[in-house]
């Protein structure tokens, strides 16, 4: 795979703090300028290198429930499994793992009613599924779209992240509902994260005007934007899903020390026998035992019930991927509460 060199690091760098920074920005923030920024860009995502997604806030669980689900394939079939699973728009990541599972999957819905029935019904309908366990998320304390390359230095991490307008800056969800607008514009930025304005106008028929106010609400409570990259291309190579518990009483704590460990991608509060559902990255098969280990010296109360090594991530936030980890397609996210265009 293609390695990148340091200005390809930085401008991903800044596109994870700001993903619609402006390219004259991240031009003077690098010393280079916006035209070869661009330019830079379109190079990595024509390649399937990098990519910038939208996807509906999931610390909102009033709006979407989202789904853990272990799948265990009949001998042979779980490439067919994921592939078929992967066209469904509701299952937004999907992983070939080895260890007591052969799936791990996500999937967002508008309820637990729903959740049910789409298990129930997509589950059942594909041949070679033997077992599903699914587990609810009840919180997500730490998600992908905060992780970071670390290529940019302070000075510059903070000249980007002084130009995030209020609208792209963390606030409380609220329980806004979805029209048929927002869920457009979900749909082409989970695509395109960077479409500019004028597109999204065009695509949707809405006025640019009532485009960029609609936008403006949707990050200011209700809409995240990430910037992703081959996974190979990060020095994180291997991927891991360690499933723990932990008393009750230390949840929090220990949830909050986990956001901060930097192999720890995300992290689900999961309502069943796993209270907390962890994805990490790691830089080789050694370091799966050895994160165990350094997890249970920092963080003693917490048990590892089970762990899975990720073989190969078939779909990542609804990007379809390659062996490489190159984005070769894309799946439209469509929010769970929204209306059917």
């Amino acid at each position: 795979m293609t390695e990148l060199d340091e200005l390809d690091r930085g401008l991903v760098h800044a596109l994870q703090i700001h993903p619609r920074a402006p390219w004259t920005l991240i031009g003077e923030v690098l010393g280079i300028n916006s035209v070869t920024v661009a330019r830079r860009w379109n190079r990595l995502t024509e390649a399937g290198l990098a990519w910038v997604t939208a996807y509906p806030r999931v610390s909102n669980t009033q709006a979407v429930v989202t789904g853990v689900i272990e799948v265990d394939a009949e001998p042979g079939a779980a490439e067919d499994v994921a592939r078929v699973l992967a066209t469904h728009p509701s299952l937004t990541n999907i992983k070939l793992t080895a260890g007591g599972r052969d799936i791990v999957a996500t999937v967002q819905t508008a309820s637990l009613h729903e959740l049910a029935s789409l298990t129930t019904s997509l589950f059942r309908r594909t041949p070679g599924v033997r077992a599903t366990r699914t587990h609810v998320s009840t919180g997500v304390p730490t998600e992908g779209s905060q992780w970071r390359l670390r290529s940019l230095d302070s000075v510059q991490s903070a000249r980007i992240e002084a130009a995030l307008s209020p609208a792209h800056r963390p606030a409380p969800v609220t329980g806004a509902g979805w029209d048929s607008l927002d869920a457009h514009l979900l749909e082409l930025l989970s695509a395109d994260g960077r479409m500019s304005l004028r597109d999204l106008s065009a695509q949707t028929g809405a006025g640019i005007s009532t485009v960029r106010r609609r936008l403006q609400s949707l990050l200011a409570s209700r809409l995240n934007l990430r910037c992703d990259l081959a996974r190979p291309l990060s020095g994180w190579p291997l991927s891991a899903v360690y499933f723990t518990s932990v008393p009750g009483k230390y949840l929090d704590e220990t949830s909050r020390i986990l956001a901060g460990v930097r192999e720890v991608r995300s992290c689900f509060i999961a309502a069943g026998p796993h209270a907390l559902v962890i994805d990490v990255w790691l830089r080789a098969l050694s370091d799966v035992p050895a994160f165990e280990a350094h997890l249970s010296r920092r963080l003693p109360r917490l048990t590892v019930n089970d762990r899975s090594v990720v073989l190969r991530t078939v779909k990542h936030m609804g990007r379809l991927l390659d062996h490489d980890g190159k984005c070769v397609g894309v799946i439209p996210l469509r929010h769970p509460a929204g209306p059917l265009r």
